[in-house]
């Protein structure tokens, strides 16, 4: 399934010769694929390993990020997060860095492994207010560490306003394309985030969340870590059943100017993510169709 333009093909010959290479004691180890998301393959090896390689060359710089910095968050968190164990070097078959993580066990956040939705909302909120309050050690929001959920919607208006249009010809006619652009604009309206800087995971939606026991047990997929407002953190929760989404809220104590901003960035990244998968990535354009039902039933309660 290729996603992007320069996608570079990956497979497990690719896979074990740049173990063999680099990492020769695991080159023998079992290999077998691990799922993809947007940005990365993943590859399980033997019991106790992950081996992701980014889609292109440019997505190398978030694993090069992670090797960086979860070392140092990890011992400031109580949820398990991933654990870098070899940053791979580029070559000439495989241009990106690439990394090797300890494997965490766990199953995706889900109806069918979480067992009671209001505290799994409650234990979430806990991780995003831990993750928040951790001192940012000398980091800014500049090179890695920034992107566009951390800063204000404006700037996202225009290319937004693109992929609303291209909703509307695409899933128009079963979902209330106009009300999402009304509760858009009316976000944009509100004043800008005043809240101070503050670690982010950036994407926490329920494939990046696994849960063991029926509990939230670990959190992945740190690609997306920036420094920023904390808005656009809160707005996967619309991924989240209903009764996840009030314990998360409860549990914050979020005010309703935030709660705005990140039902508008739950929005955005909604239907951008329609606008730009559509013909690639069903599965990912199911989530985010399935968002943005939940957030026009939400609007219609509140």
């Amino acid at each position: 399934m290729t996603l992007h333009e320069n996608e570079i093909p990956v497979d497990e010959t690719l896979v074990r010769s740049l173990l063999k290479a680099q990492r020769p004691e695991w080159a023998g180890l079992p290999l077998a694929p691990a799922g993809a998301g947007t940005e990365n393959t993943m590859y399980r090896l033997g019991d106790d390993l992950l081996v992701r390689l980014p889609r292109t060359a440019d997505k190398g710089e978030s694993l090069r990020k992670e090797q960086e910095w979860l070392p140092r968050l990890a011992p400031l968190l109580s949820c398990p997060i991933p654990e870098p164990v070899h940053a791979g070097a580029p070559t000439a078959a495989f241009p990106p860095v690439w990394s090797v993580y300890r494997w965490i066990d766990g199953d995706q956040a889900g109806p069918d492994t979480v067992r009671d939705w209001s505290a799994f909302g409650a234990d979430l909120a806990a991780v995003v207010r831990e993750l928040h309050s951790i001192d940012l050690m000398g980091a800014t929001r500049t090179d890695g560490l920034s992107w566009y959920r951390g800063g204000g919607l404006e700037p996202c208006d225009q290319w937004i306003g693109g992929s609303l249009d291209d909703c509307r010809t695409t899933v128009g006619s079963e979902l209330d394309v106009d009300a999402l652009e009304q509760l858009w604009r009316a976000a944009l309206a509100l004043p800008g985030p005043s809240a101070p800087h503050v670690w982010l995971h950036g994407d926490l939606k329920p494939t990046n969340l696994l849960v063991r026991e029926g509990r939230l047990h670990a959190v992945i997929d740190f690609g997306a870590l920036s420094v920023g407002f904390p808005d656009a953190e809160h707005s996967t929760v619309w991924d989240l059943p209903a009764q996840a989404r009030q314990a998360y809220w409860d549990a914050l104590s979020l005010d309703d100017v935030t709660w705005a901003r990140a039902r508008a960035w739950a929005i955005a990244v909604g239907v951008s993510g329609i606008s730009y998968y559509w013909h690639t990535y069903p599965a990912f354009v199911a989530e985010c169709r399935a968002r943005l039902r939940a957030i026009l039933a939400d609007a219609a309660t509140r």
